[in-house]
């Protein structure tokens, strides 16, 4: 008989990162017509915040989407440092974010000339 021994879980080193993406046209990017391009509030999760920006862009880039700029604004706890006020709906999805190991994609922000 073999013993299995399990490890105890280890807490995630996971967190939440509000990152602002701007994003290009390009066909099938779903954005209105006319717009030239658009901002993304994403919640994304990762180990720190490098990861959470590589994850974010191949993410957009596999939905047709052509990433130009990421601005970071760091982690729930960062932002209520800064004295950011944070909602409810927006905790809601950063946990979201946390528990399915994943981007969300928060607010989308259309450009026009």
């Amino acid at each position: 008989m073999i013993d299995v021994v399990k490890k105890p879980n280890k807490p995630s080193r996971q967190q939440v990162y509000t990152l602002l993406v701007q994003i290009g046209r390009k066909a099938g990017d779903g954005l209105p017509k006319g717009a030239t391009g658009a901002a993304l509030m994403c919640f994304a999760s990762g180990v720190d915040e490098a990861e959470a920006v590589r994850e974010t862009v191949a993410l957009l880039k596999q939905a047709d989407t052509a990433p130009l700029d990421v601005t970071g604004y760091g982690t729930v706890t960062e932002r209520t440092v800064e004295g950011q006020e944070i909602g409810d709906d927006e905790r809601d999805l950063m946990q979201r974010a946390l528990d399915e190991n994943s981007v969300i994609v928060a607010q989308v922000t259309p450009f026009y000339e």
